[in-house]
Parts: structure tokens; sequence; C-alpha cells
């Protein structure tokens, strides 16, 4: 019986994840990091890991597969990096991954795409000017690979991420803000759906489909894990964006286990 093989390129906090519960699952595993403790990590836990920095480089190591049947690549795409670095860095992640032979690709994005609006707004956004410019070059240069779906996640949280712990004794201006997040177990889920199923549209937004306000969230999570509340909430002047999961939903009939950060 043929073993599924995965490629993971960039193998940050979801990867790992990621990593792991396909190795449980009996998939053989590759996977990249720029990070020499975590390399040691993985090999740990059975991946076949290997270092990598697409900043410099975009050769296949010879003692890499040259078939897989799925690739991630969560390689970052930072609001922090130049024009210049994010299009060098995903140039060499697509001369990359086109040495390879795949089944299909997905890319892991950021909601971060989108601009600061009022109300509602999701994949069909047509105002490409208004987008941020870094991610969606990165977006650009990995749709141009075959066979590739773009994941746009919602601020991401589980396991040690709690999200009251980054507010606790001190003062959350931006409460009266809906959230837009997603808990780590449906991203996981998801990439196993989507991997698995022959989508015909590319582009997703990954966010629960609840979005209560961050002072809500804030106190709920407080409650729930034994955190200090926030000293005040001082909202400041701030746009009420709410990000659409609906062509997620539609296109798999999925039925996220965490539908509301209220319950993280």
């Amino acid at each position: 019986m043929k073993t599924t093989r995965m490629l993971i390129l960039g193998c940050g906090w979801v990867g790992e994840e990621f990593a792991i519960q396909c190795r449980d699952q009996g998939i053989e595993v590759w996977a990249s990091t720029t990070n020499i403790e975590k390399y040691h990590r993985l090999k740990s836990d059975g991946i076949f890991a290997f270092l990598m920095n697409f900043d410099q480089d975009y050769q296949v190591p010879n003692f890499l597969p040259d078939t897989f049947d799925y690739v991630l690549t969560s390689v970052p795409a930072s609001k922090k990096n130049t024009i210049t670095t994010i299009s060098q860095r995903f140039d060499n992640v697509s001369h990359f991954i086109r040495l390879l032979q795949y089944d299909k690709h997905i890319f892991l994005s950021s909601i971060g795409v989108y601009p600061d609006v009022e109300g509602p707004i999701d994949e069909n956004f047509s105002d490409k000017d208004s987008l941020n410019r870094l991610l969606f070059l990165a977006e650009d240069k990995m749709r141009s690979l075959s066979q590739t779906t773009v994941f746009r996640l919602g601020g991401l949280f589980g396991k040690n991420r709690i999200f009251a712990k980054y507010f606790a004794g001190k003062i959350c201006t931006t409460g009266d803000q809906p959230t837009n997040f997603i808990h780590l177990t449906d991203v996981i889920r998801l990439l196993f759906d989507v991997f698995s199923t022959d989508l015909k549209d590319n582009l997703f937004n990954i966010v629960c489909p609840a979005h209560p306000l961050k002072k809500e969230v804030i106190v709920a999570s407080a409650a729930k894990y034994g955190y200090e509340l926030p000293i005040s909430f001082e909202p400041e002047r701030i746009t009420r964006k709410i990000v659409s999961s609906d062509r997620v939903i539609q296109a798999l009939g999925y039925t996220f286990i965490y539908p509301s950060p209220l319950n993280f």
C-alpha cells in the first residue's frame, strides 16, 4: 500500500502541529525550518526535517524526494519585510516547488491582506489596490503554481495562545472591535479536508463564523483560564471589519469545532 507523503515548507506553529497529526495518521512528513532547535525537535518527533532559508536559496536538497502527494507552504510574508525581500523569498519558494511533482498545494496567508473597512468583507473583495501589497504579492506568486489553494487565516489561537493573557493587567483599546479569529483545531481539520477534496475555489477565508467583540472574548477567556482582566477598556476609534467564512463553509459543508472565539 502506497504511503502518503507530505511536504511542509516553513514549519511554524501551525505547520508543526499539522506535521505531528499527519505523522500520527501514518503520513510520511518532510518539513523545512530555519530554526536549528525546531529542526532537532521535529526530527525527534519522527519528522524528516531539513534546514532551508528561502531568503537565500531555492535548491532542492539531494536527499529530498522529488514526488509528494501534498505540499503545505507556511513560509511567512511579514508586513515588516520589504517588497524586495518578499519578492525574492517567494520567487525562491515558487522555484523550489516547481522542481517537484505534487498533487495539491496549500499556501497559508492571512486576512491581514484586507484593508480596514466597515462591515463584512469576503474573498470577492475586488479593490486590489487597497490590499496589503506584501501579503498579496506572496499570494500571487503562490497562486501561479498549479493546484494551489490559499488559506487566509484569521487571528490564530489554541494551545498556549490564549487571548486574555495578552491583555492581563493592561489597558485594552480594541475591546469594541469584532473578532476575526480561528482556532488551531479548525485550521488543522480544514487542511486535511481541503487536501482530500477536489475543490473549484482556490481562495478561502479561514475564520470563525461568529464575531463577538474582543472585550467579550477577553472576559470569557480570562474566566476560563484564570487570567487577570485588563485594567480598563478604553476604546479608541476603530473600524468594525467582519471577515466572512461563508465560502469555505459552503464549499466543504464544514461545521466548525470552535464556531466562536467565546468557546476557545
